[in-house]
């Protein structure tokens, strides 16, 4: 069926009008045919079975009963008035009731006449009555184009109370199908519907409007979640492809003296093999002619940071300049401080550029820059002003990307003749689902191991009624020589409560670790910037044993010194949150702790939280539960959650179905990147369509 039928207007088809137009455009966002043949049901009624009403179980199922109406009166009730009608067949009788439409309702019945009813029985008063069912006369539900299983449409109040009932839904829809006649452009190739044993696309949209039986209800949308999945994927893999072949990356052939001369003789340790494979992957895109564009994933602490030097080195090797860009100036200066450290043994020229650089220090960077004598450079937002030009950079790292805007990582782009290459680095792992989804334009690599000797970190969780053991646990360690961190919730709606918060629990802290035995630090997002960087310092440099602390320590803070992390009102935060926090202990060699303080009242996801911390580290598997306790949109936020209107897949339930779709899209673009070949004409068509008719592809990455 051409697809302009399909665009007509929904006003025109039969038994809608203005008036209900109207209603659909404004609740539903039906505005053509096309949109309404995509309502999918959200759940299926089973309408095998016909009810006797002696049968009838004190259950809350909903069920169907054939019978005939013998008697119609109005009650009056303490609010208004019932309509009743005694209803029978010949096993007994029940009520059917309505609590309004009273007048229109009881104009229509008809008594004495078979009709089919179907609702939810409630025992009331010694019998069965059913409050408001469905009705039809037995001939027609005979005639109808139904099915055994009973789809039941999204709705909104509003619809219902104006008269379009899932009934009414249900009848637009069969008017609809025989007005196209169930005869739907295939929008997939004959090779993916063999190889998969899909549904035709007219089979599917009839099974999923009226299926015929459960197995073919299954069928019917696994084909739609599968085509649905499939058409992002091509979206966004075509991005890429197309990415790679027009924009132009430096061609690093090279991997010379710096990179084999640190990796021969001065590694501090023993790469993982996840190391080493990344790498390889950064290596083969720096070394092609496209334009690297690459998001690495590693949880905290997996070594992220000597893959992002050795990728430099590949750029010094050919003589190139990089640089990396972290969010805080914490977080820079611990990149700055491990890697100039393995500069200096390489004679490589490395300079800092952040908010508190000096006004001489800049002046200096900026010339050495333009020169090329300077070849690492490390920094905040700062590298971004306009003043900072490179002689040529070749590589630009970005760490925790989530904390740029776009506009801010297409200055990095633009600082240069030619785009640099791109690696983005993440500590927030991100469901393999939603990577796929969100960021499926992008080449991912995963560091998926942690380096050798690292000790996982012992997770427990406490009530606050065992405070004196945690306190006590807590001296045996400080005595160890070990330090301790102590985080509150902070929660940006209640800033005062939580300030109050962390200053008792400050105050109950120095109680308990009085001085001159015990130092304590507070950091909290009230204070000036200075006196923070000054109580992180001390910490660092181990003047104090203790931070109490919100949660602004959450990303790079690195003291392989701190064996503990105590997270107060552990209720209070996200999955990710604690994992992260968790990521700051557990970074030297001594066996650290993360131990979650609640109270006794527990929500139910809350529990799922704290029972998912304490079984395991990985932080990929934190990300699913996350997605699922969640939902797509709160992880991505606001900003991405777009991508994930999906109508009927379901991105928490259907990655197995995502992955065969990706690689399928995949396999498909391999073949025929540009689409033009005869078997692949109707992907080609829906592709096009799909960009013309719905701006879906505007929400992605």
């Amino acid at each position: 069926m051409n697809s302009g039928v399909l665009q007509t207007p929904i006003d025109f088809l039969k038994g809608v009008g203005p008036n209900r137009a109207d209603l659909l455009k404004k609740e539903l966002g039906i505005h053509t045919f096309q949109d309404l043949i995509n309502l999918f049901p959200n759940r299926y009624l089973d309408r095998t079975r016909y009810y006797k009403i002696a049968e009838i179980q004190r259950n809350s199922a909903e069920i169907q009963v054939i019978g005939k109406i013998i008697n119609i009166k109005t009650i009056a009730q303490q609010k208004g008035k019932r309509l009743v009608a005694t209803f029978t067949d010949d096993t007994g009788t029940m009520e059917l009731v309505w609590f309004r439409g009273h007048k229109w309702i009881r104009e229509n019945l008809k008594v004495n006449v078979p009709y089919v009813v179907f609702g939810k029985a409630n025992w009331f008063q010694d019998h069965f009555s059913m409050p408001h069912p469905e009705m039809e006369l037995l001939e027609e539900h005979e005639k109808n184009l139904r099915s055994a299983m009973q789809p039941v449409y999204p709705s909104t109040e509003k619809l219902t109370n104006r008269g379009i009932t899932n009934r009414v839904l249900n009848k637009l829809m069969q008017q609809l199908f025989t007005e196209v006649k169930n005869t739907f452009n295939e929008t997939l190739p004959d090779s993916l519907l063999n190889q998969l044993k899909l549904l035709s696309k007219n089979e599917a949209l009839f099974n999923i409007h009226f299926p015929q039986n459960s197995s073919l209800l299954a069928r019917a949308q696994y084909r739609l979640k599968f085509e649905e999945l499939f058409y992002i994927q091509l979206q966004l893999i075509r991005k890429n492809i197309i990415h790679k072949s027009k924009i132009k990356g430096y061609r690093f052939e090279q991997v010379g003296d710096y990179f084999n001369s640190f990796f021969s003789r001065h590694l501090p340790f023993e790469l993982t093999s996840a190391q080493k494979r990344v790498i390889r992957e950064i290596r083969n895109d720096m070394g092609s002619s496209a334009q690297m564009n690459r998001l690495l994933q590693g949880d905290v602490g997996s070594g992220k940071t000597i893959v992002a030097f050795m990728s430099m080195l590949i750029a010094l090797d050919n003589d190139f300049q990089a640089c990396l860009m972290a969010p805080t100036e914490i977080l820079s200066v611990q990149h700055y401080n491990s890697i100039s450290e393995y500069c200096n043994k390489l004679n490589i020229s490395v300079s800092i550029l952040t908010g508190s650089t000096s006004t001489s220090n800049r002046k200096e960077i900026h010339e050495n820059l333009e020169n090329g004598s300077l070849q690492l450079l490390i920094g905040t937002h700062a590298l971004l002003e306009d003043k900072v030009n490179f002689k040529n950079l070749g590589l630009a790292i970005i760490d925790e990307q989530h904390r740029f805007g776009v506009a801010q990582r297409s200055k990095l782009w633009h600082k240069n003749k030619q785009p640099p290459h791109i690696l983005v680095m993440t500590a927030t792992p991100i469901p393999r689902t939603l990577a796929m989804s969100v960021y499926g334009d992008l080449d991912i690599s995963i560091i998926d191991e942690l380096p050798p000797g690292r000790k996982q970190v012992k997770t427990v969780h406490r009530f606050d009624a065992n405070r004196l053991k945690v306190f006590r646990f807590l001296k045996d360690e400080i005595a160890k020589g070990r330090q301790v961190y102590i985080v509150y919730p902070l929660i940006q709606e209640s800033e005062a409560l939580d300030y109050k918060d962390l200053m008792d629990g400050y105050e109950s802290v120095v109680r308990d670790f009085p001085r001159p035995d015990y130092q304590v630090s507070i950091v909290h997002g009230q204070m000036k910037s200075a006196d923070k960087e000054m109580e992180m310092d001390r910490f660092i440099r181990g003047e104090t044993q203790i931070m109490v602390a919100t949660t602004v320590i959450e990303v790079g803070v690195d003291v392989p010194n701190a064996s503990v992390m105590v997270i107060e009102s552990a209720e209070r935060f996200g999955l990710s949150q604690l994992h992260q926090l968790r990521g700051r202990v557990g970074r030297g060699a001594e066996q650290s702790y993360c131990i979650l303080m609640t109270g006794h009242k527990l929500t139910e996801d809350a529990r799922t939280r704290l029972q998912t911390m304490v079984r395991t580290n990985d932080g990929f598997e934190i990300a699913e539960t996350d997605l699922k306790l969640r939902g797509p949109g709160d992880i991505m936020g606001t900003q991405q959650s777009g991508v994930l209107n999906l109508r009927i897949a379901d991105i928490v339930k259907d990655g197995e179905i995502l992955k065969i779709a990706r690689s399928s899209a995949i396999q498909l673009l391999r073949d025929d990147p540009s689409l033009t070949k005869k078997e692949n004409l109707a992907v080609k068509r829906t592709y096009t369509e799909l960009v013309k008719y719905r701006n879906i592809w505007n929400y992605i990455s």
